[in-house]
């Protein structure tokens, strides 16, 4: 009985001890607590399989009263939200490669006639299939809508006023073409790999050369560099061009899986996705070598490092659209590297389309490269300092 009661008493005088450090290691403390938190409010938004407000193109040939009733049925509901009218399906063609469109309706010159001779009126909803599974769910969101159009139609036993003239209200009926552009298969495959591909070289490049940093400076290598004539900017680039070259074999490897393991087409200009992915390695390094600056041990990198990425993987885009997340988490994503990657991605793999449409990622993610490895040298300056 007395050594169990001194066991308790030295364990609790441990586990006392222990409580008291971490509360006096307030960094410890809020590791602990804070980034568990602000994962999962994150995740819970942002990785939302829920689709509403897809940006739907219109191209009205009919130009009638119908045709818009069918243009505003179509669009102020939750499902889809009206982006812009086009003059000619050409134009709305260049937007859906662009990206800037989610689905399109083409409503065909005769859709008033056909509806006022009690005939069937065909249109045709195109779906970009760039993500299948958002293209499946634009299909029902447009099925749905059409089959609930149909049935106030014929509840309404009557034409519209400019049609009067005609003659008796007959059955009115609405039927839908849809069409899958740049995947027509459906295969969620691509989505997939074309996004996580971004995600691989953040990790990666971060990881590497934060391990890096760090062995290099506890094993004291740096303070000899520092007896060189050589400049701190050139320490740094010094050690950032080998990791990058090696990253760079990753980057061959993985577009080799993307075509010949997943079939992913190469529509577009390969040497797009390379310089994309050259500059998303630049930017994974920045990150990991500004964490090396700011952590003293690799236990501490490698929980930064946790902190940081499952964050970025989560709100770039690469496993759920952008759209599908909160109005006010949408803008955050731009600051996101492999969101701008994942884009120059799919669209010059699957879309087929070139610079003219890419050109603001490139500069998003030229300009966090830069601003990245600015701070990682300020920060290794001022730590030597």
């Amino acid at each position: 009985m007395t050594l169990e009661y001194g066991f308790l008493q030295r364990l609790t005088a441990l586990i006392r001890k222990e409580f008291q450090q971490i509360r006096r290691d307030r960094s410890l403390a809020v590791s602990l607590i804070v980034p568990p938190i602000l994962q999962m409010l994150l995740f819970g938004f942002a990785l939302d399989a829920t689709v509403s407000h897809l940006r739907m193109g219109v191209v009205d040939a009919s130009r009638t009263p119908e045709s818009r009733e069918l243009t505003a049925t179509m669009t102020e509901s939750k499902s889809f939200r009206l982006a812009r009218t086009y003059l000619s399906t050409s134009e709305l063609g260049a937007a859906l490669t662009r990206g800037d469109l989610d689905a399109a309706l083409v409503i065909p010159y005769d859709y008033a006639r056909d509806l006022r001779r009690g005939r069937q009126a065909t249109v045709q909803v195109l779906l970009n299939a760039v993500n299948a599974n958002t293209a499946t769910v634009g299909q029902a969101y447009a099925e749905g809508i059409i089959a609930s159009f149909n049935r106030s139609l014929l509840r309404s036993g009557k034409v519209h006023a400019n049609f009067a003239a005609a003659g008796p209200a007959k059955p009115m009926q609405v039927t839908l073409t849809p069409a899958f552009l740049f995947n027509p298969g459906l295969v969620s495959a691509w989505f997939i790999v074309t996004g996580t591909f971004g995600v691989l070289l953040i990790l990666n490049g971060s990881l590497v050369a934060s391990t890096a940093m760090i062995k290099e400076r506890q094993a004291g290598t740096v303070e000899q560099l520092l007896m060189t004539p050589a400049g701190t900017s050139e320490i740094v680039i010094a050690k950032i061009l080998p990791i990058f070259l090696l990253l760079q074999v990753v980057v061959v490897f993985a577009i080799s899986m993307l075509r010949f393991v997943f079939n992913v087409p190469m529509r577009g200009n390969l040497f797009l996705v390379l310089g994309g992915a050259s500059l998303c390695l630049l930017t994974g390094i920045g990150i990991g070598t500004f964490i090396a600056t700011i952590t003293r041990t690799g236990q501490q990198a490698q929980l930064m490092s946790f902190f940081v990425n499952p964050p970025l993987a989560t709100l770039s885009g690469a496993l759920t659209p952008v759209e599908a997340m909160p109005q006010w988490l949408q803008p955050i994503t731009l600051l996101n590297p492999i969101r701008h990657f994942g884009i120059i991605t799919r669209t010059v793999l699957l879309r087929g389309a070139g610079m003219e449409s890419l050109w603001p990622n490139f500069l998003a993610l030229a300009l966090l490269t830069t601003v990245l490895l600015t701070l990682s040298v300020w920060r290794f300056r001022k730590q030597i300092g």
